[in-house]
């Protein structure tokens, strides 16, 4: 398989979150005509409001795709089943970040991905997981889930609750091993360590704190208070780091983000960062740009 039906694979055989056959059927046809942007990389305009512009992407809260389906909302930072922006495919090997609002007793029907790894970071509410692997499980805030999808899987997540909604955010990101064998995941953070600082979460190693991936990605979590300042160190030669802020208000590369913000940066060692409101809290994404 070449390059090419690789991140073809990578985006049309992953399985997009639907609830029922006959949906997946009836967007087949539309799915399929998307070609994934090639090569992975700098995949994005640069970021004119930045004194880093040549080095950075802005991608504000108000600015991302938008879908409704009832149940479901949910706001797409990358490209994603019918929201479609050729300038928004992926960040390096970030292919899918989702803000998702799911309501009460609602979710995601048995449905299949392949080749793709996916983390679940649950922000309010109780999912419940089931998989083809026998897997039952439950997580909520605190929680991170993972599953590598490799050969394929099926798998369900609904909203256990019948009287609040469940809000996580639904990330997938491109394998560097393809057809591994499937596997899941999920740990409870103890997020004392997250407080004024930066919480690894994941990693490419299965002995490091957090869950890990079959990629050189870390990703870390941290709630600051007010005028706390940070500096974020690239763990490998050739990343980016795609910072999603959850809430709150920080100074980040010389960029003010706001809630929902999210912001990529490349080419740099290490990432300033200002917290500019208390209760602030973020997420930091670390990927390789290219494959």
């Amino acid at each position: 398989m070449d390059r090419k039906d690789f991140l073809k694979k990578g985006l049309l055989g992953t399985g997009m979150f639907v609830t029922s056959a006959s949906l997946a059927n009836s967007m087949k046809n539309e799915i399929d005509e998307i070609e994934p942007l090639e090569p992975i990389g700098y995949n994005h305009l640069p970021n004119t409001d930045s004194k880093i512009k040549e080095n950075s992407v802005l991608h504000k809260a108000d600015s991302r795709g938008k879908a409704d389906h009832g149940w479901l909302l949910s706001n797409h930072t990358f490209s994603f089943a019918n929201y479609y922006n050729p300038e928004r495919m992926h960040f390096g090997v970030l292919r899918v970040l989702n803000d998702d609002k799911v309501e009460a007793g609602r979710g995601f029907g048995t449905h299949p991905h392949d080749n793709m790894e996916i983390i679940s970071i649950p922000l309010e509410g109780d999912l419940e997981h089931k998989d083809n692997m026998g897997n039952t499980a439950i997580i909520k805030s605190g929680d991170i889930q993972v599953m590598s999808a490799g050969t394929g899987i099926m798998h369900s997540e609904f909203n256990k609750n019948n009287d609040q909604l469940v809000k996580f955010l639904q990330i997938w990101v491109y394998p560097k091993k393809r057809n591994v064998t499937p596997r899941y995941d999920q740990i409870t953070l103890d997020t004392t360590k997250s407080h004024n600082a930066f919480q690894q979460i994941l990693s490419p190693n299965a002995d490091d704190e957090g869950v890990w991936i079959h990629q050189d990605a870390w990703f870390h979590l941290g709630t600051f208070e007010k005028d706390t300042e940070k500096n974020y160190q690239i763990r490998k030669k050739g990343n980016g780091v795609y910072v999603f802020m959850i809430k709150g208000s920080a100074e980040i590369g010389e960029q003010i983000l706001e809630a929902r913000d999210g912001f990529g940066v490349w080419n740099t060692q290490e990432l300033p960062i200002k917290i500019l409101k208390d209760d602030t809290e973020i997420l930091l994404m670390e990927v390789p740009m290219t494959m």
